[in-house]
């Protein structure tokens, strides 16, 4: 990998703001999904189960996309592919405001899935963007940067909308629920409609930032060049199947994806289970990115300078069990509680896996990304086997058994998994200067 000159490191200043606006962005629209939960349950009147497909249609869609992105990519480039992203996004608002405005749950959640599906092409570019524009090394910190603006933006999601548009739910759930047919409807189909407005607002600002990006001074990276194997390694390699790490990091994308989602999205979920209001519930989400955010800013002073980014992701796998054992052992507020702090371990963990996992791949890093976006679809899995099992299980504990293997899974890849036909473990197989 070539060495990255003071003059270098000063040219990227500009390239990581842009892309830390398209992560405020995408951040802002993806923690939407928690609150959307609820929100969908009273407006489209449909059962819990069914308002998981919200989160279910928005991360199975980088599933289904990851590896169709990677193919556009090698077309377009990773700056028009981005731009294409945030253009799919836009489409994507529309579709959700006009058909939740109609009330027509099935084109909601296409809505939805074809804005899961803007952000596969556009997760697909920007992760490895901004892994291999400096030094690999050195990735969690550009990446928590990232995060910082991914979790500001999704600290203000759940508030943003929940001022706009589920203001009131409480008493309006009381009212439904004592209505006649015609004043129910009438009731559900004016909160429905509060949506539209703030989506439509959504897919035009997505609409000019695709714009943007096209006309932006955001260079375009040959990840051929800049993220081989140190000699003539990565050159000899013909599959990506001989990148073994990259795979194990594909299924610590999956497990950590889904702990984050359950931490994050099914909080509010997890608070009803001890009957907790429900105009309280709506917030949780942004508890849980507070804690994400202070756990952006440790790793941001902390990782290389101080500990390896492959140590601090064993940490943060420890602490995800600590938290979770803590979650089981208590009730109510206290039990929430120990959920939201779970954002403070998961903080840095996708900034760890996915530097780690793509390391080293050459002309294979679109495709071992779009490998990696493909494991974000553990946002789908994992909170569907949670409030499904719920159904028939104390639901604390259902949350202990499906979070602690998962912990368990990012320690080993913290500790062997990403060395894995890749170097030493512990230690990367290629440095930069």
């Amino acid at each position: 990998m070539s060495t990255s000159t003071p003059a270098a490191s000063r040219s990227h200043y500009g390239s990581i703001a842009i892309i830390g606006a398209l992560f405020f962005i995408f951040g802002f629209v993806t923690w939407l999904n928690g609150p959307l939960i609820s929100f969908a349950k009273l407006a489209f009147n449909v059962s819990e189960s069914l308002a998981f497909l919200i989160p279910f249609a928005f991360y199975i869609s980088y599933f289904v996309l990851a590896l169709p992105s990677s193919l556009i990519l090698k077309k377009t480039g990773m700056k028009k592919g981005m731009a294409l992203g945030l253009f799919l996004m836009a489409v994507g608002a529309v579709v959700f405001g006009q058909y939740t405005t109609a009330r027509v749950y099935g084109g909601a959640v296409t809505g939805i899935f074809v804005i899961g599906a803007g952000l596969a092409i556009l997760q697909t570019a920007s992760n490895p963007y901004i892994s291999i524009l400096g030094p690999i090394e050195g990735a969690a910190q550009r990446i928590a940067v990232m995060g910082i603006c991914n979790k500001v933006a999704g600290i203000l999601a759940p508030l943003v909308i929940g001022t706009l548009v589920m203001h009131g739910m409480g008493d309006l759930s009381a009212q439904v629920a004592n209505a006649d047919a015609a004043t129910k409807e009438q009731l559900l189909n004016e909160f429905a409609s509060r949506i539209h407005d703030p989506y439509m607002f959504m897919a035009g600002l997505l609409a000019l930032l695709a714009v943007g990006i096209v006309f932006s001074p955001l260079p375009e990276i040959r990840p051929e060049e800049v993220n081989a194997d140190d000699g003539a390694r990565g050159s000899r390699k013909t599959s990506l199947f001989q990148f073994p790490h990259v795979w194990l990091g594909a299924l610590c994308i999956f497990v950590y994806v889904g702990v984050e989602v359950m931490a994050g999205d099914a909080i509010g979920t997890y608070g009803q289970g001890f009957g907790l209001p429900l105009d309280s519930t709506k917030f949780f989400t942004s508890f849980t990115l507070f804690g994400m955010l202070a756990g952006y800013v440790v790793g941001l002073i902390a990782i290389p300078r101080f500990i390896s980014q492959e140590r601090y992701l064993t940490l943060s796998a420890v602490l995800g069990v600590v938290l979770t054992l803590g979650a089981f052992l208590t009730k109510g507020y206290a039990s929430v509680g120990f959920v939201a702090a779970l954002g403070f371990a998961h903080a840095m963990m996708w900034p760890a896996i996915f530097p780690l996992a793509i390391q080293g791949l050459g002309r294979f890093t679109e495709y071992g990304s779009a490998l990696l976006i493909m494991g974000i679809a553990g946002g789908a899995v994992l909170p569907q086997m949670f409030v499904h099992l719920k159904q028939v299980y104390d639901f604390q504990l259902v949350f202990l058994v499906l979070m602690v293997p998962c912990y368990l899974y990012i320690l080993f890849f913290a500790l062997r998994g990403h060395a894995i036909g890749h170097g030493v473990a512990g230690v990367p197989a290629a440095q930069n200067g």
